[in-house]
């Protein structure tokens, strides 16, 4: 990447770096050459900021994506360090092939970077996913386009509550140089064809037409960041939008809450979990796991915390409450009928059972007692030898009648056959029969 780049391309990264990246190249354009020799005499070493390929650890590949992130190797990157993409993406394609790496460990602290060769290293990584483990680690910052590679992995982790993640956004700037070139006596004339190819130029002030140029660019890469994030997260991308990327950088928990990351483990950690070619499931936050060992404590103490510290709200629920339990068992109690008295005097003391609650079981008791009775009855009648009835086995007319009444009001009440309420009627009615002669 060219120092020029630095102003004309649109970069995913923390603004506080791209002020020190375009402080370097101010320099450069002043004509304020870097003497790399005289750095590396002044600090006492020379400046290897090569990078490493990666370390395998228990069989996991350990890939250190450091510093400012470009497509490739330049004169930033050989003062302060960064990460090649170019270089990142062979590393990568190693460790992925390579059989003695059962998973990978993108291991980060960076800024961020252009997105010119971000998009096509995070599209490698999500690819990746199912052919090896891969896991994205930062105890420092992961950020801008840092955090568009990591969020490609399979899970991502932060090592404390200090780290910083996130800066979900693009930038572009445009810087007017036409004045100190006519303060250095100098007048740059361009010649090209095309309305876009120099509407936005350093050598003349943005015009509204190359601001809005500029608008658009970022706009659409922002748009594509986004959506990757999300297709990464597997969350929807109106949860990014609302939550994630605004361009603010979160710490810590604050991160996790946001649905960045996935928990807070160690570099460590996150190694003896992977050695066997395993994902690491969701390594609990630290206030998680707290909250958690003392869930059975906070559940003893505090009505009485409540009671002392807020001793109003704490009257006010007390009132709530009688209210509310007086309601319910005034519910149940409308309930009551003759037979239902402890069944009634349960659900109204029970301290739980609505009036619905008490209406559904009364109902389902009802139902039971019914086919209680009405087997007995059942029971009783076929140990009973009756006369089948015929229209002459009636005593009279009006015994008939009389018969037919019994057996629909049974039916009626009992939901039986015609049969099962005949024989009921013989053993309760006897008399409306007479021997067949």
């Amino acid at each position: 990447m060219k120092l020029i780049d630095i102003i004309t391309s649109p970069w995913a990264i923390m603004p506080e770096k791209l002020v020190e990246l375009r402080g370097i190249y101010e320099t450069h354009l002043k004509g304020e050459k870097i003497d790399i020799k005289a750095v590396e005499a002044r600090i006492g070493k020379p400046l290897d900021n090569r990078p490493q390929g990666y370390e395998v650890v228990d069989g996991v590949a350990v890939i250190p994506i450091d510093g400012v992130i470009a497509k490739r190797m330049n004169l930033f990157s050989q003062i302060s360090g960064g990460v090649s993409t170019d270089l990142l993406a062979r590393d990568f394609k190693a460790a992925i092939n390579d059989p003695l790496v059962k998973a990978i460990v993108l291991a980060i602290d960076s800024p961020g970077g252009t997105v010119d060769g971000t998009v096509d290293i995070a599209r490698l990584v999500y690819e990746s996913r199912g052919v090896k483990p891969i896991v994205a680690y930062t105890d420092g910052t992961m950020a801008s386009a840092a955090y568009w590679i990591g969020s490609a992995a399979d899970k991502v982790y932060i090592g404390n509550d200090a780290t910083l993640v996130g800066s979900i956004g693009v930038v572009a700037t445009h810087q007017d140089i036409s004045k100190a070139q006519e303060m250095a006596g100098v007048k740059t004339t361009e010649v090209y064809a095309g309305k876009y190819k120099r509407i936005v130029s350093q050598y003349a002030p943005l015009t509204e037409a190359g601001q809005a140029y500029l608008q658009d660019r970022v706009d659409y890469l922002y748009s594509v960041f986004v959506s990757a994030v999300a297709d990464n997260r597997g969350v929807p991308v109106e949860k990014v939008l609302k939550g994630m990327a605004d361009g603010k950088v979160f710490s810590g928990r604050q991160a996790i809450e946001a649905g960045l990351v996935d928990g807070v483990a160690t570099l460590d950690a996150l190694i003896a979990d992977m050695k066997s070619g395993g994902v690491p499931g969701k390594i609990k936050a630290k206030e998680e796991i707290m909250a958690e060992e003392k869930k059975e404590e906070m559940a003893v103490i505090t009505a009485e915390l409540l009671s002392e510290n807020h001793p109003d709200v704490f009257k006010a629920i007390q009132e709530q409450g009688s209210k509310a339990e007086r309601e319910r068992i005034q519910g149940v109690f409308s309930l009551f009928r003759t037979g239902r008295e402890k069944l009634i005097t349960e659900f109204m003391f029970d301290g739980k059972s609505t009036k619905a609650d008490a209406s559904v079981a009364i109902l389902e008791a009802e139902d039971a007692r019914k086919e209680a009775h009405l087997k007995a009855l059942k029971d009783d009648a076929s140990a009973i030898k009756v006369p089948h009835a015929e229209p002459g086995d009636m005593a009279s007319a009006s015994g008939e009648k009389k018969i037919e009444e019994l057996v629909n009001s049974y039916k009626k009440e009992n939901g039986c056959s015609d049969k099962d309420a005949l024989l009921v009627v013989s053993k309760t009615h006897p008399e409306l029969f007479r021997e067949r002669r």
